[in-house]
């Protein structure tokens, strides 16, 4: 392990908490940024694992909300719809990622091509919903209803192909379905927890034999990164989206997938 490999591992968990939270693909850019810096994980497990910082900055900045769920669920009505509704979303992508996980890692993941198109096409699906005119019929994401949940849930699972984004496939399904951007948004980070630690836990189990100290050492510097700058992200993305749309992330999206295919006609 070599000190530029430390400093490849910083700015890729960097990059990974300033787009996690964002409708513009985390897994996308790191695997993109990974490839032009010739970065290799064993397994691409240090792309899923380095997510568990961005987690934990949900976790930091929505604490009170969380404990609050959690002490009055036995209690309240609404704490336990919130909860089931959330249950309800990651049961798609939990079930589906399970199966496909082989598939995602060797070939999805291994596709550079792939995930500049797939950034492109997101950013044009971006773009136009923010054209549309849709009057929100869901503003709490809290009190969504349940088929509301199920459908944002299965839009989640287009977000195994990467480049597609977690984010981007929950937030535009809650736009398409009536809920209001900033409910989309916060629903999308609420359903982050189970997903991704659901993603790291399973990888972790899948690699465990194979990881070294080294790897150890390689993954915790990535997941300090992202975690201090989703931090930053989280703070600020409702805000940001409410005064601008997702317009800002589509037309960037564009940009880095139209880059990526020149780089790569370029210097493969």
């Amino acid at each position: 392990m070599s000190f530029g490999t430390l400093i490849e591992a910083f700015l890729l968990g960097l990059l990974e908490g300033f787009t996690e939270f964002l409708p513009v693909s985390s897994t996308g850019h790191i695997l993109l940024a990974g490839h032009f810096l010739g970065f290799e994980s064993q397994g691409k497990v240090f792309e899923v694992l380095i997510q568990l910082g961005a987690i934990l900055a949900i976790l930091v900045v929505y604490f009170q909300r969380f404990w609050q769920v959690l002490v009055t669920l036995p209690s309240s009505q609404r704490s336990r719809n919130f909860v089931l509704g959330i249950v309800i979303a990651f049961l798609p992508a939990a079930v589906i990622g399970a199966l496909a996980h082989g598939f995602i890692k060797s070939v999805l993941f291994e596709s550079p091509a792939l995930i500049c198109v797939t950034l492109i096409l997101g950013g044009i699906v971006l773009l136009w919903v923010d054209t549309l005119k849709i009057r929100p019929i869901h503003t709490d994401a809290m009190a969504f209803p349940k088929s509301l949940a199920l459908k944002i849930g299965f839009a989640q699972c287009l977000a195994m192909i990467p480049g597609v984004s977690r984010s981007g496939s929950t937030i535009v399904a809650g736009l398409l379905l009536g809920a209001s951007k900033p409910a989309a948004a916060e629903f999308s980070f609420f359903l982050a927890l189970p997903t991704m630690a659901g993603a790291f836990a399973y990888d972790l189990y899948k690699n465990r034999d194979a990881l070294s100290a080294d790897d150890g050492i390689i993954i915790a510097v990535g997941f300090i990164a992202a975690f201090v700058a989703a931090l930053a992200v989280v703070r600020s993305l409702l805000t940001f989206v409410s005064k601008h749309g997702y317009t800002p992330f589509g037309w960037w999206r564009i940009a880095v997938g139209g880059v990526g295919l020149v780089a790569l006609a370029l210097v493969g």
